[in-house]
């Protein structure tokens, strides 16, 4: 899924570009002799009210020479060496970059009134504490302010919308509240603005649509609230936006179809309503869409289908109904697709095959009918396949065994009927096989050496389990219950020394005694084999199971007095037993 990760990225190229121009920049008008003194005992002052001894290692160099140092020393009263700073060539500070540097302590002493040719400021990743003052507005040359990554808490002020000059803003990762203020909209020269993971709370406010130089937006993971504004369309340079995890309501507005250069547009979890507006099919730049979990509804636009670029497409836990448009399939780019629970209805779209990029489709929890186009036998790229809890019918398609990548294919809850095309999966990668609660019939299918899931349950499978199974060194979930299958266990289910977690062959046929060397050994949780024909006596090797929770061997024909060893498993806690024939007392050290 796209990634939240990309919400923490600061676009560092842009600032160390901006940083290398502000180097050059000389002040206008002469500047007093003096001026570089009075801005390093400003620095001075604000250094001495920080935890010193965290700081010191990093502002270690933030000294001045002893006051009867002669005038060839005078330069050494300058900041321009100090760590962290930058001048200009006149000797003004314009530049202070601490980012990372163990700072402990407030902005409260920092020196706004001392510092006007100040163009850029990062002490973001510090331990700073405490408000951002309203004195912030005195720095009117200031281009790059990033205090991100910090505990600031408070109100962000007003008077920050006097820093017109500014381009990158960076508040985020902080511990801010108070509402999103208007005067953000007087920025006009912003490009980059984060305000994402902070306590920010009500609606977002029209003024934000004046940010017409605008490139990134980041206001993800505050609590805000009510609709989206429609002037956010006006921001056309807008190539990212993230704005997921808030209380946002309202539609999703048409406008946004107004910004041809998104790239990205992520307003995931959040609460928004309506439908999606075909206006984004003018986005032809978009490369991924994330709408997931909100409570949208209608139908999927067909204009969806213009967005070329598109390589992520999250519409999952929504209302959406009606049919997947065929036009997806001109998506050729696509490697992602979720639309897994909605109300979808419908056939899966042949088309969907031309995505032969396609890695991850999942369709699951919908309402799709009809039978599993051939077609999606194109896409070889294709790890994860999941097209379980729908109303799909028909056979699995043969094509299916061109997915020589496949990893992971569920398919159960459906009504899928028809045999297993086992040979055309003879040589798939497949580690996760569901194909419970179908109607297929026929032989068992074979897993695959990787296989570590496998559901074949309430089917019709029938026929003995070929020794040939434990070719899936790996399994860890093995679950054959509810079919036809007859004959006894095979010993080699013992080689599953490492990893197999649940067997599960309740309801079944099978019969024969379980051998002595059937232990599975310490990995074991759950051992189901009721509603069989076993005979004979539990095997003692089960004792070395230690991790057991669940046994059930209840309805079968076992005669044996209560094992003794059944009280020496630590974790046991249900054992059924009944429908047998056990005689004795059972003894247990612990209730279970």
């Amino acid at each position: 899924m796209g990634s939240p990760k990309l919400e923490t990225l600061v676009p560092l190229l842009s600032s160390f570009a901006l940083f290398t121009v502000l180097l050059v920049i000389i002040p206008q008008g002469p500047i007093p002799a003096y001026a570089s003194t009075l801005e390093a005992q400003a620095l001075l002052k604000w250094k001495s009210s920080l935890h010193r001894n965290q700081s010191a290692s990093s502002l270690s160099t933030w000294t001045l020479p002893p006051q009867n140092a002669t005038d060839s020393n005078a330069a050494a009263a300058s900041p321009c060496g100090w760590y962290g700073i930058s001048c200009n060539l006149a000797g003004s500070v314009i530049g202070i970059n601490l980012t990372s540097s163990n700072i402990i302590g407030t902005l409260d002493e920092f020196p706004f009134s001392s510092l006007p040719y100040l163009t850029y400021i990062d002490v973001s990743i510090n331990e700073l504490f405490g408000g951002i003052s309203s004195q912030v507005s005195l720095l009117t040359n200031l281009t790059f302010l990033d205090v991100s990554f910090n505990r600031l808490s408070g109100i962000i002020p007003r008077e920050i919308g006097e820093l017109t000059k500014l381009e990158m803003l960076y508040l985020h990762s902080n511990e801010l509240n108070g509402s999103i203020l208007d005067e953000i909209g007087q920025l006009r020269m912003l490009n980059n603005l984060g305000l994402y993971s902070n306590q920010l709370d009500g609606s977002l406010p029209s003024s934000l649509g004046n940010l017409s130089s605008l490139a990134w937006l980041y206001i993800s993971h505050n609590p805000l609230s009510g609709f989206i504004p429609l002037e956010m369309g006006n921001l056309t340079n807008l190539e990212e936006i993230y704005m997921s995890y808030n209380f946002l309501t309202g539609p999703i507005p048409p406008t946004f179809g107004k910004l041809m250069k998104l790239t990205e547009l992520h307003v995931f979890r959040t609460e928004l309503t309506g439908s999606i507006p075909s206006e984004l099919g003018n986005l032809k730049l978009l490369r991924r869409l994330c709408l997931y979990h909100n409570n949208l509804t209608g139908s999927i636009p067909s204009t969806l289908g213009n967005l070329t670029e598109l390589t992520h497409f999250y519409l999952h836990e929504n209302q959406l109904s009606g049919n997947i448009p065929d036009e997806l399939g001109n998506l050729r780019a696509m490697i992602h697709v979720e639309l897994r629970q909605n109300q979808l209805t419908g056939p899966i779209p042949p088309s969907l095959g031309n995505l032969t990029d396609l890695r991850y489709l999942y369709l699951r929890r919908n309402r799709l009918s009809s039978s599993i186009p051939g077609s999606l036998g194109n896409l070889r790229a294709m790890l994860y396949l999941r097209l379980d809890e729908n109303e799909l019918t028909g056979p699995i398609p043969f094509s299916f065994g061109n997915l020589t990548n496949l990893l992971h294919l569920i398919l159960h809850y459906n009504q899928l009927s028809g045999r297993w095309p086992i040979e055309g999966f003879s040589n798939t990668s497949l580690s996760v096989i569901g194909l419970s609660y179908n109607k297929f019939e026929g032989p068992l299918p074979l897993p695959s050496p990787s296989t570590y899931f496998y559901s074949i349950a309430n089917n019709k499978i029938e026929g003995k389990i070929s020794p040939s199974i434990c070719i899936a060194t790996i399994l860890s979930f093995l679950i054959l219950s509810n079919n036809s299958l007859i004959g006894s266990l095979p010993d080699c289910l013992s080689n599953f020394s490492i990893g197999l977690s649940v067997l599960d062959l309740r309801m079944n046929r099978l019969s024969g005694t379980i051998s002595r060397r059937f232990s599975l050994r310490s990995s074991l949780r759950t051992l189901a084999l009721s509603q069989n024909q076993f005979e004979g006596t539990l095997p003692q090797s089960l004792a070395n199971c230690k991790n057991l929770e669940v046994i059930d061997f209840s309805n079968n024909k076992i005669e044996d007095n209560f094992p003794a060893w059944l009280g020496t498993l630590p974790k046991l806690k249900v054992l059924i037993l009944r429908s047998n024939n056990f005689k004795g007392r059972l003894n247990f050290p612990r209730p279970i």
